[in-house]
């Protein structure tokens, strides 16, 4: 399965994956208006792929037949102040 993998103009790491080049019809208009204009970063054979680095392979498969896009969010932003709470009760509930 061949597909096209596009990065966001508007928003860092994120990614939408369509069937076919520069076809972007079946991508909701909304969605088309947030992601901002698609600037393709490859195209890829996903039948020869056995893993994505930040996406599920099988998902990805499933939603390209279903839907005809895959769209890949950046994760979430580490919360560095929370870890570091967790970290302070956990020291204090060990004295």
């Amino acid at each position: 399965m061949l597909c096209a993998i596009y990065k966001s103009a508007k928003k860092a790491q994120t990614y939408i994956f369509v069937k076919t080049r520069d076809d972007f019809s079946s991508v909701p208009e909304a969605l088309m208006t947030t992601f901002g204009t698609p600037v393709l970063v490859t195209l890829t054979n996903l039948a020869t792929k056995k893993k994505l680095a930040f996406a599920n392979l099988e998902r990805v498969k499933i939603s390209l037949n279903g839907q005809g896009y895959y769209l890949q969010l950046p994760p979430p932003p580490e919360d560095l102040l929370k870890e570091h709470k967790t970290q302070m009760d956990n020291q204090n509930e060990g004295e």
